[in-house]
């Protein structure tokens, strides 16, 4: 029977278990967006990650504001609320690599690293002896990750990658708005950065995967994860529509290429949005609107006769719809399993019973102003829970003492931050 770690289970005292990834150490040399939610997610699962940023501004997104964090009096403290969406329970060491010494400490790091996350253009760290060939020989165990716009190969592979860009050139914006005939038809963007934050997530689930070989066969790698091959990937269903069907998707506005009624309507006080997924749903949902007979017509009887007579069936549901207000349809769907769901703005979503009851808003004390409000970690682990949030950090706000750790002595760390190297 393998041996237990001792760390795997509460001791007398009630201590709690360790983390999944404690005892993992993260050298996060990325900035924006993609990079630190890859890095993020790893430090909520218990990784030890240290974000190396420039001295003097940091991540650029700290400047991304308004808003601002307040501090104790209610002043903006200069930290940007798009910062501290991606940057927490981490550690920030503030070195600028560009100057003498600067490469050779953000070296010493890496040798005692499991993970380096980067998101510089193709070849960026090499000028600074930074990049994979380099750091190999000194750690042949680091899992090396880096995210960029377009791939290490291509001839787009130069190019800078920004979110947008991606959405633009990957697709999506040509499967997301309303149709062009339509007001307020044209292609639209999502409302939050998909391409980052998506890279990000495979960027983590791809270094999971390579810590699992590195643990079996002793060897790290590099990855590559890009942008617009991640925003590709996750065309999903919309993309296999295209390959295996052969026909261009277009823009539908709210509704479903393969299934209808899914889209929203408008009642008589706002919006719902309708999600009949099969058959039974769709019998239910025509008797709760006064319309049984739909459920019997040969045009909509199936969900592919209802695609085939998609410009039918809508206007007659949005009819009925508009009869009677949201809360009043709700009710009478959910009494009947029929799945539909109102369109909340973001107030409305932090007040919804369920979201409170799951704890996603989370405070976290942050050492420059008030507690920072934060959207929990979202997945729950049975045995081993995440990290109890710390918020993000300032910069360079641990710069002493990781570098304390890697055996930089107090004299030596002097001179660094004299000569500029630090901070």
């Amino acid at each position: 029977m393998p041996q237990v770690d001792e760390r795997c289970t509460t001791d007398g005292a009630g201590e709690a278990p360790r983390a999944p990834l404690e005892g993992v150490r993260v050298l996060d040399l990325s900035r924006i967006l993609a990079g630190p939610w890859c890095g993020q997610l790893l430090a909520d699962f218990g990784a030890d990650v240290i974000k190396v940023e420039k001295p003097g501004g940091g991540d650029d997104t700290r400047s991304w504001g308004p808003p601002w964090l307040k501090d104790g009096t209610g002043a903006d403290t200069g930290e940007s609320a798009y910062y501290l969406a991606c940057n927490r329970n981490k550690r920030s060491v503030a070195i600028d690599f560009g100057r003498p010494g600067g490469a050779a400490l953000v070296t010493r790091l890496a040798r005692r690293a499991d993970v380096l996350i980067e998101n510089f253009k193709v070849g960026g760290l090499g000028r600074y002896g930074l990049d994979y060939q380099a750091l190999r020989p000194v750690n042949p165990r680091l899992v090396y990750c880096s995210i960029t716009g377009f791939g290490q190969t291509g001839p787009y592979a130069r190019r800078t990658g920004y979110d947008a860009a991606i959405q633009a050139m990957g697709g999506l914006m040509s499967i997301t708005g309303e149709r062009d005939d339509l007001p307020g038809g044209g292609p639209q963007k999502a409302g939050v950065a998909v391409a980052d934050l998506m890279a990000g997530m495979y960027a983590a689930a791809a270094i999971l995967a390579a810590l699992r070989h590195r643990d079996l066969c002793g060897e790290g790698q590099h990855l590559d994860v890009a942008l617009l091959d991640t925003q590709v990937a996750w065309l999903a269903n919309q993309a296999s529509n295209y390959l295996v069907g052969g026909v261009v998707p277009q823009r539908a506005g709210t509704a479903h290429p393969n299934i209808v009624p899914y889209r929203a309507f408008p009642t008589a006080d706002g919006f719902l949005m309708v999600a009949v997924g099969n058959d039974t749903q769709f019998a239910r949902f025509a008797r709760l609107t006064g319309h049984p007979e739909w459920a019997q017509d040969p045009r909509f009887a199936t969900n592919p006769a209802r695609v085939r007579h998609r410009e039918l069936l809508e206007p007659l549901v949005a009819a009925a719809l508009a009869a009677r207000d949201t809360g009043e349809w709700l009710a009478a769907f959910e009494a009947e399993g029929v799945p539909a769901a109102p369109i909340n703005d973001l107030a409305q979503v932090f007040a919804d019973p369920q979201v409170q009851a799951r704890g996603l808003r989370i405070d976290a004390a942050h050492p420059g102003g008030r507690p920072v409000a934060m959207v929990r970690q979202p997945v729950r682990f049975s045995a081993t829970p995440p990290r109890a949030p710390a918020a993000p950090p300032s910069c360079g706000q641990h710069t002493a003492e990781v570098l304390a750790e890697i055996g930089v002595s107090g004299t030596e760390f002097e001179a660094l931050r004299a000569a500029g190297v630090v901070d």
